[in-house]
């Protein structure tokens, strides 16, 4: 039980709040039209909103996607990572090393956030994911496996968070 609560918390600290999704719009998402938005509430703390975009504004029709999470407490970085590495797990996603050669990269380009902070990933044209903060891009991980891996968390059927998963695809509206 206390590993389940330990993951949660990680994992909702990896996601957002409201308040901050504004302050990360980078150019290479300009483009892009909002498909849904969720807020996550766990017993009676409301941890993050995130927002799924893609060229289309459809999660069914789509070149490119990128989701928007900003913070509402702190996480060290490693923690995100480790969290990430955890949630691949769950879903049946083998960490190959080509899978940990990513999470190690993400452990480089990821800072440690603060209450307010937002991470966004960006899919590119060659389904590669570019990452943002409200400062600068971050760094990219040149692998559309592990964009498709990366967003599975949120966006796969077996995902940790159903209703909220389907609220960020749009299939509640």
């Amino acid at each position: 039980m206390a590993n389940v609560l330990i993951t949660i918390t990680l994992l909702t600290g990896l996601l957002a709040s409201g308040g901050a999704s504004a302050q990360c719009s980078p150019a290479a998402a300009s483009s892009l039209q909002t498909v849904g938005s969720t807020r996550l509430s766990v017993w009676f703390w409301d941890v993050y909103d995130a927002e799924l975009l893609t060229d289309s504004g459809n999660y069914k029709d789509y070149d490119r996607r990128a989701l928007r999470l900003s913070y509402l407490r702190e996480i060290e970085a490693a923690d995100l990572v480790d969290t990430t590495k955890e949630e691949w797990q769950r879903l049946g996603i083998e960490i190959t090393p080509t899978h940990q050669d990513w999470l190690a990269k993400l452990n480089r380009i990821w800072p440690d956030v603060q209450a307010g902070d937002c991470l966004m990933l960006v899919e590119n044209a060659q389904g590669q994911s570019q990452f943002f903060n409200t400062d600068k891009e971050l760094g990219t991980i040149e692998s559309s496996e592990f964009t498709d891996d990366f967003l599975a968390i949120w966006l796969s059927p077996d995902s940790r968070f159903k209703e909220e998963r389907n609220e960020l695809i749009g299939a509640d509206q």
